[in-house]
């Protein structure tokens, strides 16, 4: 008998063929709705204030975004689906403040250091390459700056749309990423927010 050893790996969803058309724009639609609990959680975990930088990644239609700048944060939503942004600028008209950039997580459209606060939210399952993504988060926050991945907690095993989250050794894979990518301070934490349980990875930039 074989037995299944389930890999820990954070980005099991990495071959997820990404939003687009009327399936995209329903998902993009989907996801303005329950988000503002975990978009609060992350802001209050990241210490999001006035001055602050913020750059979501995998940002989505922008829920954590735009609450971000109602704490007086400069913020840049990255997301590699047209269908996202799209959504996003059509729901942020006024902010001065938030501004929208197709990208990877992979391969960030931002000069180094220009970041205090980075996260990740719900979307670190699909990242391409974690190490890359983790990299790249590096490089983009200054010195004290704040990394955070926030996914839903899943059980071993789970399927189709239950899995789309981390368990806790996929979480505890993420944490030691970022400890080999140099953060200081990497720590595992659960929260309930809303109707989730959410598994958080908050790092901070040496």
């Amino acid at each position: 008998m074989t037995t299944h050893t389930p890999s820990p790996a954070p980005n099991h969803h990495a071959d997820h063929p990404g939003f687009s058309g009327l399936g995209g724009t329903i998902a993009a639609l989907s996801m303005t709705v329950g988000r503002r609990p975990v978009a609060r959680l992350a802001a209050d975990l990241t210490g999001v204030a006035p001055g602050a930088t913020v750059v979501d990644v995998g940002c989505g239609p922008g829920t954590a975004a735009r609450l971000a700048a109602t704490r007086g944060a400069r913020v840049i939503g990255i997301d590699p689906a047209p269908v996202m942004l799209d959504l996003a600028r059509r729901l942020t008209t006024g902010r001065r403040t938030v501004s929208w950039q197709q990208g990877a997580a992979e391969s960030l459209p931002l000069d180094d250091r220009s970041a205090t606060v980075l996260w990740s939210i719900s979307s670190v399952h699909h990242w391409a390459d974690v190490a890359a993504g983790v990299a790249e988060a590096a490089r983009v926050l200054r010195s004290g700056g704040r990394l955070l991945a926030v996914e839903r907690r899943t059980t071993e095993g789970a399927t189709g749309h239950a899995s789309h989250g981390w368990t806790a050794a996929q979480a505890r894979s993420f944490a030691a990423a970022c400890s080999a990518a140099g953060f200081a301070s990497v720590d595992v934490e659960h929260h309930r927010t809303g109707r989730w349980d959410v598994l958080c990875v908050l790092a901070t930039r040496a």
